[in-house]
């Protein structure tokens, strides 16, 4: 999870004052729940506030309904419980998430996998229903063949093994969001304006919060720390995402488990990590990079990270934060080296 300061925040801790001042005012701010998180708007010079809220709600609420596996309703849900059946007339937020979750697949060797739902229902994390009158699929490990076929450009969908959407459907919903609110006209390419969309500690920005100034954001402790394990900035189209099992985490039949399955084994992955945050363009990569590197472990991690040039950071299950070099030059301030 992280938390955002942009502008001097009530009751900001130490870390924050010692990073510097951040903007010279501070943002407006609207504030909401979607896709099972908290969901918020910052912005500067912001005259039509309230109708980037209604964009960026309108996207979340779309997304929620085609992507959901803890909805009744949802597309999703309606796909898996055919698979490996086909389905016809499905939307285009869920047959774009569907596309890009198989591209991620494809991308990442197999290490990130949304074929997990079995796996996940095996471990406890149950939503809606998703098994349908197909085959059923023991574990998540990894296996030949794609996330979804499609007959045609505009024919039904199938998919092979029922998928889970969580993390990359919220990453594409912040992409989306940021684009409807473009799209509306809200950001012009004036100095000194920009906003900010924080969805349950993913976060997407366009612009800047006030001339000269940048983003800052701090990567929370999984311990449950009060201050910030590291402080890092950003401005611009950016995003940044983690993956953590600081809240989900629970005992399943006296075992330790957790939602970040290792398509490797079917099981919860990640050996000694507790968090895994990745800081990059775009928030649905940034999503796929953190949870693919999590299950890389304390041991693999920081190798996987610097081969592919990215931005990490990572909270190790022994207190110690540990980062990238591309990270690195991003962050402002460190727990332990102020």
């Amino acid at each position: 999870m992280l938390a955002v300061r942009a502008g001097v925040a009530d009751g900001a801790p130490d870390p924050w004052a010692a990073a510097g001042s951040v903007a010279s005012t501070e943002p407006e701010r609207r504030s909401g729940r979607a896709l099972g998180s908290p969901l918020s708007l910052l912005a500067t010079k912001a005259a039509d506030l309230d109708a980037a809220w209604v964009a960026v709600q309108a996207v979340m609420g779309e997304v929620d309904l085609a992507m959901s596996r803890f909805r009744e309703d949802s597309e999703l849900t309606r796909c898996n419980r055919r698979s490996p059946g086909s389905v016809a007339g499905v939307s285009r937020p869920l047959t774009r998430a569907l596309t890009q979750a198989d591209r991620a697949m494809r991308v990442t060797g197999g290490m990130f996998d949304p074929r997990v739902v079995a796996a996940l229902e095996a471990v406890g994390y149950v939503g809606a229903a998703q098994t349908g009158p197909g085959p059923s699929i023991a574990t998540a490990r990894a296996a030949p063949g794609r996330v979804l076929h499609r007959d045609g450009r505009d024919g039904p969908i199938s998919l092979p093994a029922p998928v889970d959407l969580g993390g990359i459907g919220k990453g594409l919903a912040l992409r989306w969001a940021a684009d409807a609110v473009v799209r509306g006209g809200f950001h012009a390419v004036a100095p000194g304006t920009g906003f900010l969309i924080d969805a349950g500690g993913d976060i997407v920005t366009v612009g800047v919060p006030s001339v000269g100034e940048r983003w800052r954001i701090g990567i929370e402790d999984p311990r449950g720390g009060a201050e910030p394990l590291a402080v890092l900035e950003l401005s611009g189209r950016a995003a940044v995402a983690t993956s953590s099992i600081q809240r989900l985490r629970w005992d399943h039949k006296g075992v330790a488990a957790h939602h970040l399955i290792d398509p490797r084994t079917g099981e919860p992955g990640g050996d000694g990590l507790l968090a895994v945050t990745v800081a990059g363009p775009d928030p649905a990569w940034a999503e796929v990079w953190s949870k693919t590197l999590f299950l890389e472990g304390a041991d693999g991690i920081a190798h996987a990270a610097r081969r592919r040039g990215l931005a990490a950071w990572w909270a190790t299950e022994d207190g110690r934060i540990e980062m990238t070099p591309a990270a690195r030059v991003r962050t402002v301030w460190v727990a332990g080296e102020a």
